[in-house]
């Protein structure tokens, strides 16, 4: 078998998040004003490790894969459950942990095959997301209560897909939702890590799907750190911000990355959307090349035609990790939906 060339190595390092090729990055990179914030700029202190100790939850699906699931808070405080995305861990909503747990039941999870959570047997698709969190909310929201959502990603596609096979629980478990980041279909068709001029034709959706399936090895090196930025930051991402991303993007395993590129390669999970039947929020950086706001504005699109939709937030200059660029911002839609929910902030 061949070994993978440097050149595919650079690309699998560049979509740790998404599809690109080295050749055009360097395109863009001579076409693009570069604005990188200066290395003294401090972290956001909600980056910061937690110091409130996690409750493990026991949860393993109908197929028996064990998930890892984490509590943290008092556990009958209002309960806000967020799903992590593509390649990432629940480690990823460290900043709102940070900011939620004093007060409210913060439950997060590893998607399957992603941190602790065991990959199992099943094909990869909407029907696994849509189960494991369904799986995931038995375990967490208690008879009688509701929660908040928030999925960044691949989390919003599992919450959308949740929708579309578990309507009847949407009323029931959930009062509020936050769709961050993310789409449901044309994934690869739109994206904006390869913005060819206009000449030349798109990416092939098959040989863009053929990236996002790769199974190359990531390292942490200087190529990899720039080519996550332009892949899934902004140019005006903070260094604090790139590594924290960079550590939990470089730890995920490549099969795991490489089978779930090529399950939402070919996601498309759009009715699901006519069954978010509570104040829906739809949230998008302006500079998200992963998930650009093309996407943002149909999902918005869809969610007001059925009468749901909260708002449509765009964050300007933000890329595609906008819980961690834009925490503050970020938060401050959950806790929106969380008074709307009728459970003020405390």
């Amino acid at each position: 078998m061949r070994k993978p060339s440097p050149a595919a190595s650079i690309v699998a390092g560049s979509i740790a998040l998404g599809v690109a090729a080295a050749a055009t990055a360097v395109f863009v990179r001579r076409r693009r004003r570069r604005v990188v914030r200066t290395e003294d700029v401090a972290p956001h202190s909600l980056l910061r490790e937690p110091n409130i100790e996690p409750e493990p939850v026991d949860v393993r699906t109908e197929d028996g894969t064990r998930l890892n699931v984490l509590a943290y808070g008092d556990a009958d405080a209002p309960v806000l459950v967020f799903c992590h995305g593509w390649t990432c861990n629940a480690a990823y909503w460290t900043p709102q942990i940070n900011a939620f747990a004093e007060n409210y039941r913060v439950v997060v999870y590893d998607q399957r095959g992603h941190g602790d959570s065991e990959a199992g047997t099943r094909p990869l698709g909407a029907d696994v997301l849509a189960d494991d969190l369904q799986a995931v909310l038995d375990a967490a929201v208690r008879p009688g209560t509701k929660a908040v959502l928030a999925g960044h990603s691949m989390g919003g596609m599992s919450i959308i897909a949740w929708a579309e096979k578990y309507p009847e629980n949407v009323d029931r478990m959930v009062a509020g939702v936050l769709l961050a980041s993310t789409g449901t279909d044309r994934l690869v068709a739109d994206s904006a890590i390869v913005p060819l001029p206009q000449r030349f034709p798109r990416v092939p959706v098959p040989v863009a799907s053929r990236l996002m399936g790769m199974t190359v090895p990531l390292a942490p090196s200087p190529v990899t750190t720039r080519a996550l930025r332009y892949v899934a930051l902004s140019p005006g991402a903070s260094t604090a911000e790139v590594a924290f991303c960079e550590r939990i993007v470089l730890g995920c395993p490549p099969r795991t990355r490489g089978g779930w590129g090529r399950a939402l390669s070919a996601l498309d999970i759009r009715e699901g959307l006519q069954n978010l039947t509570v104040p829906t929020t739809v949230l998008v950086g302006s500079a998200d090349r992963l998930t650009p706001p093309v996407h943002a504005r149909r999902l918005a699109e869809e969610l007001e035609c059925a009468g749901n939709l909260e708002r449509l937030v765009v964050l300007d200059g933000i890329g595609h990790m906008s819980s961690v660029e834009a925490i503050d911002r970020f938060d401050e839609e959950v806790a929106h939906l969380v008074e709307r929910a009728g459970v003020p902030v405390g």
